[in-house]
Order: C-alpha cells, then structure tokens, then sequence
C-alpha cells in the first residue's frame, strides 16, 4: 500500500500572522466596535482596473462632529415658549389681528359710527353702541346709530343696498313700493331733525324717539 501524496492535492502550509495584520482592517468593512461613520466616496475614473487595485479611496468622517443641539435641563422651557407662540398666533387668527378671518359671522365690536362701513354693518354690535351713548346720556349719538340700525336692518332683509355714499333720499326711493315706505320716511325725518338740526334731547323725548325706532324695526321684522 502507498502512502504517497495524490499528484492533486496541494502541501499544507502552516498559517502564520503578519506583524502589521491590523493595518490591512483598518477600513470601515471592518468596523465591528459600534463607532458609527459616515462616509462619503469621490467621484471617480469608472475604470474597473481602478476598482480592482483599490484606488477608489472612502473619506470617513465620525458623524459625531457634526452640530447637535442639545438644551439639557433648560430643554422643557424651549418646549413651552414654542407652545405659547403657538396659542397666540391661533389667538389672533381668530380675532381681529387675523384681519376677521374667523370672524365674519360674529357680531364686530365697533367704537364709533364713523368706523361703519358698507363692508361691517351687517356684523356691527350696533345695540352694543347704542347702550353706551344712553349710558353716557348722549342721546342725539343713540338716535344716531337707532337710525344705523335700521338701515343695517333693510340691508339683511334685502330691502334696500346700503353704501356708504348712499343717501337718504336714495334709500327712500329704494323702500318706495314697499309697506313700510311712510313709517321709514318718517324715521328718516326724525333721524335727520335730530342728529343734523342738532336738535337737543332730555330723556323724554329720547324716549318718544326711539319708541317710534323699535315699532319701525318691529314692523320691518
């Protein structure tokens, strides 16, 4: 029996390391310490024999240089300064600062009758202003706006187009065919005695005036 080496096997050598073995897994296809990287390759020739010889070089860089913001103990005070500027930007959104975006529908609180306009008298808080000047016993300012009330009135019930350069002879001539023509005609007569004649008003005559203002706005109604 022979005990020869078979002509196709190869000797066995013995496997040895080299001294400078670390060097050759240094790349991060050897990364097994957790260290994440980042890395970045240069455009290269797309040559394959480039490739193959590894002259295609990868820049690393540890992702940990880069900025981070990190506010520690002082983090949940950032977290509340965001949701207050958020609550008052929703705040005024929904009121006058958000130019009546979410408010058309609502009654507009309104200093003075020179602020109303063909644009807010349907949404003007009127009574609200009528109340003050009876409060201040400005009763010539309260049949004033009675007579704006009436007029804002005839324009949600489509009587009548209010414009801000509009007449009262004009208005009239809107309401002529209509059933409350003579009473709108008188109102008109007392508003313009009252407010233009600047004719002085105690609280009883006041009252007669606006008493003839509620029927006129009943009827309408």
């Amino acid at each position: 029996m022979s005990f020869g080496l078979n002509p196709t096997q190869t000797p066995e050598y013995i496997r040895t390391f080299d001294n400078d073995f670390k060097t050759r897994y240094n790349s991060s296809n050897y990364n097994y310490e957790g260290t994440e990287i980042v890395s970045k390759t240069p455009s290269g020739s797309g040559d394959y024999e480039d490739y193959k010889n590894g002259d295609v070089k990868r820049e690393e860089q540890n992702n940990t240089d880069a900025l981070s913001l990190n506010l520690g103990p002082i983090s949940w005070l950032f977290y509340i300064a965001i949701a207050i500027a958020v609550v008052f930007l929703v705040y005024i959104l929904l009121n006058e600062g958000g130019t009546g975006l979410f408010t058309s529908k609502r009654k507009k609180a309104l200093n003075t009758y020179s602020e109303i306009t063909a644009e807010n008298i349907e949404n003007a808080d009127i009574q609200t202003l009528i109340k003050h000047a009876e409060n201040d016993n400005d009763y010539r300012l309260a049949i004033r706006y009675y007579y704006l009330l009436v007029l804002k009135t005839l324009s949600l019930k489509n009587h009548i187009k209010f414009e801000d350069d509009k007449t009262n002879n004009e208005y009239l001539n809107e309401v002529k065919n209509k059933p409350f023509s003579k009473n709108f005609e008188y109102t008109s007569y007392l508003y313009n005695y009252i407010w233009y004649g600047e004719f002085p008003l105690n609280l009883d005559k006041y009252n007669k005036a606006k008493e003839n203002f509620s029927d006129f706005l009943k009827q309408v109604n």
